[in-house]
């Protein structure tokens, strides 16, 4: 069972989260006759229970203070996801542990073909990175097709994150260094 996702009840009602009880009140009587099921001008049910939810919840000390506690860590969250985004180097980092992650289970599927597979526990010590950042990015590895779990409960490469491997492989290889043909006379290094 999944969690409820977060409603900012604030944002539905309208009012900042320093808003006292006379002006959610307010706001919410103003709310309540547009959006109540029986104006059918602007009447709308499902929007009408979504105030009416946060309204009881607001206006109820108790209910409030836990209600303010979810709201201040999900805030929270928020800024240091936002912090994160900021951080210049974030994205090329993350696509190297993707790359680490995906050469240790490339390289453990061609040592043992027969137990491709690793841990979590492994892999997070073998690419250097903690729990909580492997989790995403095996998420990511996983939706991508390029990794899948084993029935023994490791994790191991396809055959797509074998051609993700390969691909970066090749790219990663300058043309300064390829070795020139005959049949390609403008390309440089010896001929065969």
């Amino acid at each position: 069972m999944s969690p409820e996702p977060f409603i900012d009840l604030y944002e539905v009602m309208q009012v900042s989260p320093n808003a006292d009880r006379d002006t959610i009140e307010r706001v919410f009587r103003h709310l309540a006759k547009r959006l109540h099921p029986d104006n059918p001008e602007t009447g709308d049910s499902k929007r009408f229970q979504e105030i009416l939810r946060a309204y009881r919840i607001l206006m109820d000390p108790e209910k409030r203070a836990t209600y303010d506690v979810y709201h201040q860590r999900h805030i929270q969250a928020g800024w240091e996801a936002a912090r994160d985004a900021k951080d210049v180097g974030s994205l090329s980092d993350v696509r190297d542990v993707r790359n680490r992650i995906l050469a240790l289970l490339y390289s453990q599927r061609r040592r043992e073909p027969r137990r491709p597979s690793l841990g979590e526990m492994q892999i997070a010590q073998l690419a250097g990175v903690p729990d909580l950042v492997l989790e995403f990015h095996l998420w990511y590895l996983r939706q991508k097709g390029y990794i899948e779990r084993e029935e023994e409960g490791g994790l191991s490469i396809t055959v797509a994150g074998i051609d993700a491997c390969e691909d970066m492989e090749i790219r990663a290889l300058r043309p300064e260094r390829l070795i020139a043909t005959r049949d390609d006379p403008g390309a440089k290094g010896p001929a065969r």
